[in-house]
């Protein structure tokens, strides 16, 4: 499960091309900047059938919502892909 999840993180974070003003980070890249963030929010996706659609699903909800960063704090690709997510704007 754990390895999984790593997988997961990793082909949302580089799998599609941005095309959405919000951007991914992993939590080892926003634990640098989250003091400039304010978190507003959860968003998720689920039986999404691959990476790339779950990642755009995941920041199309970002964008409609404001956010400029995305930190991914779940996923699971058991049959069909399912993520979580907390969103940040900038202060």
């Amino acid at each position: 499960m754990k390895t999984g999840y790593k997988l997961l993180i990793g082909a949302l974070a580089f799998v599609v091309t941005n095309v959405y003003a919000a951007e991914f980070m992993t939590k080892v890249e926003f634990e640098k900047v989250e003091s400039q963030y304010t978190k507003i929010g959860d968003i998720s996706t689920s039986n999404e059938v691959s990476v790339a659609d779950a990642k755009e699903e995941l920041l199309k909800k970002a964008e409609e919502k404001g956010a400029d960063v995305v930190v991914l704090t779940s996923g699971q690709t058991d049959n069909k892909i399912h993520g979580t997510a907390n969103i940040y704007k900038k202060k």
